[in-house]
């Protein structure tokens, strides 16, 4: 790697760092505060345990994860005098250990060529910018990828991706608005096959409020892919905003009765005081967590580090002092 190589991918890594932390700030100032004000006593006895159980729970951590976690910290502290930053401390490293299990990058199976991946979530997710965002990061990482707008249902959705394409220099196949969505997945690993990409992102359509038509949409998907590859898809990736809180359980739940979701990716965690809401999914539902999102930019959604996220969660610099 050569030294303004390095000195990029470093700017790159340290923009981000610096997003994250932007991002996480709404969720991180309420739950920091909201420590400190139940420290009022300086020490680990049952109403501040009940306050900081309280306070985790308000950052959409749940109410189990909320409850492991200040038993936890009463193990070691309790009825001894603590500081909120030991607090804090002990705090991020026991979320480090729950999400440590989860945070996994989405990795193209290099055996499959194309690594087929449905993209699915409800309207206004993020679904299909996500979809761009995941083509720029595994284009840069020197894989071809090939973009399919399989929401057929939103005019606007088949026109943004086609945006992402030109954007990311990736080719799209789309069709009219009402078309097939089945056929348009077919026609798009045939290509991606010819082609010989590495990577086909296929965007779907994500009107829960009607799941029988989308439960039998997604099963027709999967049943024409399998004509041309039995093992197609090979990842199922959901994408959750992380501003409906609790309601991202619920989504989880129904897109696990619909298709074999393989991952989550939780975007616009920016825009929310609920970022917690990633903990309680990793302690309830154990899917990997590939990338989360703190923006509208490009370069926005990166793959989910454990560590650095319970950091910034806890208003504490990325790596311990």
């Amino acid at each position: 790697m050569s030294a303004a190589t390095g000195d990029e991918t470093a700017a790159r890594k340290n923009g981000w760092l610096r997003r994250l932390k932007d991002g996480l700030s709404r969720t991180s100032s309420q739950l920091t505060g909201s420590i400190a004000a139940a420290l009022t006593r300086r020490k680990l006895d049952q109403p501040t345990l009940d306050a900081l159980e309280e306070a985790l729970i308000s950052a959409d951590l749940g109410v189990a994860t909320a409850a492991k976690l200040t038993a936890r910290l009463a193990e070691d502290k309790f009825d001894k005098e603590i500081s909120d930053t030991e607090v804090r401390e002990a705090l991020a490293t026991d979320i480090a250990g729950i999400l440590a299990g989860v945070a996994i990058p989405f990795a193209p199976d290099a055996a499959h060529r194309p690594h087929v991946v449905l993209v699915v979530g409800v309207n206004g997710s993020g679904k299909t910018t996500t979809i761009g965002k995941l083509a720029k990061y595994h284009r840069d990482q020197g894989l071809s990828v090939m973009l399919a707008a399989g929401d057929t249902f939103r005019a606007a959705a088949v026109d943004q991706l086609k945006i992402w394409g030109e954007r990311t220099g990736c080719p799209v196949i789309a069709k009219e608005p009402g078309a097939d969505a089945a056929s348009l997945a077919f026609e798009a690993l045939a290509q991606a096959r010819r082609d010989g990409a590495d990577l086909l992102l296929i965007d779907t359509a994500g009107r829960l409020q009607n799941r029988e038509d989308l439960m039998g949409e997604l099963g027709k998907i999967n049943r024409v892919l399998r004509k041309q590859d039995a093992t197609a898809p090979h990842s199922c990736l959901l994408v959750l905003d992380a501003t409906v809180g609790q309601n991202a359980h619920s989504q989880v739940e129904a897109f696990k009765q619909m298709a074999e979701v393989t991952g989550l990716v939780v975007t616009k965690l920016d825009g929310t005081a609920r970022g917690g809401v990633l903990v309680a999914l990793a302690e309830k539902f154990s899917l990997p967590v590939h990338a989360i999102g703190v923006g509208e930019g490009v370069d926005d959604l990166q793959p989910f580090d454990a560590t650095v996220f319970a950091r910034n969660l806890m208003g504490l610099p990325d790596t311990p002092v």
